[in-house]
């Protein structure tokens, strides 16, 4: 797929269709009400945006030109219809979002645009918008998203899955067609960060210290010292980090730019990043608006034999006392934060199962459990990188062994939790289409076009 449609099905998915319509497409000189549902008008405009939508994510994932069909234009009616039927349910059932939520579900969506495309910048120029105003634009089609996935989550939970269900759905499941189970591993791991060596720490801390008293005594200005000191991706930005909740910050740096008047700069701030010279611009609620210079201390001057020694000794305390297991030993001692509540746990961050799929795991991660061979087997401390790519940090990690299971036929006895999992979404789909249908028959919906019946019932 050519980069040009790579960037329209981003904005497909990132814009509504009030904010799709702005781009220099021609207005529909005539457009028509298809249906009514309560006091909800939807206009033929409001289904060929969704068909586009659709047919540009279904592309992107087969990387196949997707025929258009009527099948597809009767079903995203459909779907418009019934998200109508669900918003008008959510408000007799009093469903609300946090403000806090819907802005967060956007900011995440703009950054993933941004970060495609290059720039801040570059996405204001594509779409004629400020930041803040393709912000606002979105808000409330987020906000309907978000309620009607809140009001059907809320319904799915009410739906419970027996054993006997479980086994009568994996009988009818035909011998031939029983899925095969790749080889998977239940594993946990335990994790240390390097410290800086003092000497390099010392360093970094001095060079942010006479930064910030050019900013304070000397009449230089954060931009610029940003742009020519700082080690943080927003460097080529004068360090600016545009309004963001408190909560998506590393802990030291919201305490002390919350702590900060606007206009106001910090003392050197040391998190795991460096030490920062910060800015405080504007605060809005939840939200700060800053700049900051980042001093990191260099990669290499980091103590690693004194992660590595730390992880030799606590597996060696573990295969020594019994009493020391390896799930307690990485509650206590491991700096994952992810990981280290749940005892060192490594899950699938989709459904929170334990089981992963070998061939699945990433490279360095592969490589350690294949030199496990026995459940309980603990591997040597290995270096990786802890956290997301763009603030990622070298540690260390020694990596357990819990189970194994070779690749095999699906059976209840060795697949239960994961054809109960199975068993249930399908038992709550066919709930939530029931509990669609009924308020179909409960509320007003007019279709103003003839549509085939066996359309009727049937979504996106």
């Amino acid at each position: 797929m050519n980069k040009a449609f790579s960037l329209l099905f981003v904005f497909a998915l990132l814009l509504s269709p009030q904010l799709s319509h702005a781009q220099n497409e021609p207005a529909t000189p005539v457009d028509q009400i298809v249906a009514v549902v309560n006091d909800h008008i939807i206009l033929k405009s409001d289904v060929d945006q969704q068909v586009q939508q659709y047919m540009m994510q279904m592309q992107q994932q087969s990387q196949q030109q997707i025929p258009f069909g009527k099948d597809i234009w009767y079903a995203s009616l459909q779907s418009i219809v019934d998200r109508n039927i669900m918003l008008d349910q959510a408000k007799r059932d009093s469903i609300e979002v946090p403000n806090q939520r819907v802005d967060q579900q956007i900011d995440q969506r703009i950054q993933q645009t941004i970060q495609q495309i290059g720039s801040e910048e570059a996405l204001e120029e594509r779409m004629g918008k400020s930041i803040l105003q393709i912000r606002a634009d979105l808000r409330e089609s987020y906000r309907e998203q978000l309620v009607v996935q809140q009001l059907q989550q809320q319904k799915r939970q009410e739906i419970e899955i027996t054993r006997p269900e479980v086994e009568a759905y994996f009988e009818n499941i035909p011998k031939d067609s029983l899925p095969t189970i790749p080889e998977q591993v239940a594993i946990s791991q335990i994790v240390t960060v390097p410290p800086p060596l003092e000497d390099a720490r010392k360093e970094a801390r001095q060079l942010a210290e006479q930064l910030r008293d050019s900013v304070l005594n000397h009449g230089k200005t954060i931009e610029e010292l940003a742009q020519r000191h700082s080690d943080g991706p927003s460097a080529s930005d004068g360090g600016k980090l545009p309004l963001i909740s408190l909560d998506q910050l590393v802990a030291e740096y919201s305490a002390a730019a919350a702590a900060l008047e606007p206009g106001e700069i910090s003392e050197v701030v040391e998190t795991s990043f460096g030490f920062h010279v910060i800015r405080l611009n504007k605060e809005e609620g939840e939200k700060i608006d800053t700049n900051h210079i980042l001093i990191s201390v260099d990669e290499e001057s980091y103590d690693d034999q004194d992660a590595i020694g730390r992880l030799e000794a606590l597996k060696d305390s573990i295969q020594t006392n019994e009493d020391l297991t390896f799930a307690n030993m990485a509650r206590k001692h491991s700096e994952d934060p992810n990981t280290a509540p749940l005892g060192g746990r490594l899950l699938q961050p989709q459904t929170g199962q334990r089981l992963l799929n070998l061939e699945q795991l990433d490279p360095a991660l592969y490589r350690i459990v294949l030199l496990l061979e026995n459940e309980g087997d603990i591997s040597e401390p290995k270096s990786f990188q802890l956290g997301q790519s763009n603030n990622s940090k070298r540690a260390f990690r020694i990596v357990r062994l819990d189970n194994h299971v070779e690749e095999h036929v699906a059976s209840l006895k060795q697949d239960y939790d994961r054809i109960e999992n199975a068993a249930l979404q399908q038992k709550q789909q066919k709930f939530i289409d029931q509990w669609i249908a009924d308020l179909r028959e409960d509320m007003y919906v007019e279709y103003k076009i003839d549509i085939p019946e066996q359309y009727k019932n049937e979504s996106l």
